[in-house]
């Protein structure tokens, strides 16, 4: 009987110091995406453009990293906030822990090279090697051109100077450990010819991270597979429950919509005559940046609209939001 709580006394221990030295190699070694690019960007006048467009605009870098005013509708960026960071992203919307948006200004951004910066973007690792929480899309910006990630470099670059300190963000317990295995190197893909409407509409949705949002996840925040664009998607609000909508071709996404009505859908929100409404906190609102993408231009859009035209249709018809009970007073 000795010999039998001898032999299970040591495979216990066996069992511990393997645990024990999972997770140390998990904390100390990952993530592992290989040392910052040896590179200086030329921040031509071209070059800033492009990438102030695709930062507005496209991967919408702005969303998260200024101050959205959340009392009108869509939570326009509040003048004289881009780039300063604080936006988050906590467990009252679901998220393992809470998250902020760096400030990403010259003011935090400073001290980093470009290769540091291209790193973060395209890898999800950060100056110090720690790793970034994946709602920044990362494994998307990974696959986009190289010379386009210059680009919202060269734009960030000359953002003006913001003093905002942002809170340090705290994952929780396993997600703590889990985070570190998430980044991986990018693999950079070439930006198709805007001439084959597909491809470019192609690369437009994945650095626009679209199929984040319109697809299911499960508890594990994982994509769940063969939902892709087929909407879903909850998110707690305020004010209730938002769900985003199915965008595949099916009848029940937007298999009605034709090329027009999907461009003036985003156009909408450029308009010069269009102000956003102002909300209560109980009142219906989306996280969908409107204002942003509606200033990408109708070519860009026309081939977004052909490439979701590409998308398998998905029969999945969608309540967009369920309000939270009125709290009834005692009397």
């Amino acid at each position: 009987m000795k010999k039998v709580f001898k032999w299970l006394g040591i495979i216990v221990l066996l069992l511990v110091m393997l645990i024990v030295g999972g997770i140390s190699y998990v904390n100390y070694a990952l993530p592992n995406v290989g040392d910052a690019k040896d590179i200086k960007i030329q921040a031509t006048p071209e070059r800033i453009a492009r990438g102030e467009y695709l930062a507005t605009s496209v991967a919408v870098c702005m969303d998260c990293h200024s101050t959205r005013d959340w009392t009108k509708f869509s939570g326009p960026i509040t003048p004289g906030t881009l780039g300063r960071g604080g936006d988050a992203f906590d467990k009252n919307l679901g998220f393992p822990g809470n998250f902020y948006a760096a400030n990403i200004t010259p003011h935090a951004l400073k001290d980093w090279t470009d290769g540091e910066l291209f790193r973060a973007i395209t890898t999800g690792v950060k100056k110090d090697g720690s790793a970034i929480f994946p709602v920044m899309p990362y494994h998307y910006y990974g696959l986009s051109d190289t010379d386009d990630i210059y680009s919202i470099i060269a734009y960030i670059r000359t953002l003006p100077e913001q003093a905002n300190d942002v809170f340090e963000s705290k994952p929780d317990f396993p997600f703590s450990i889990i985070m570190h295995t998430i980044p991986h190197k990018g693999t950079s893909h070439s930006k198709p010819s805007q001439s084959d409407s597909v491809a470019y509409g192609g690369y437009l949705v994945t650095m626009a991270a679209c199929v984040e949002c319109h697809t299911k996840v499960d508890d594990k925040m994982k994509l769940v597979a063969g939902t892709e664009f087929g909407g879903g998607r909850e998110f707690n609000l305020p004010a209730g429950t938002l769900r985003t909508p199915n965008i595949t071709m099916h009848a029940s996404g937007i298999g009605a919509w034709d090329r027009q009505t999907f461009i003036s859908r985003f156009k909408t929100y450029s308009d010069s005559n269009y102000h956003s409404p102002e909300l209560a906190m109980t009142d219906f609102n989306t996280i969908m940046p409107w204002t942003m993408y509606g200033r990408m231009t109708e070519a860009d859009l026309s081939s977004i609209y052909q490439y979701l035209k590409t998308i398998k249709p998905i029969d999945n018809k969608v309540e967009k939001f369920t309000p939270k009970p009125h709290k009834v007073a005692a009397k």
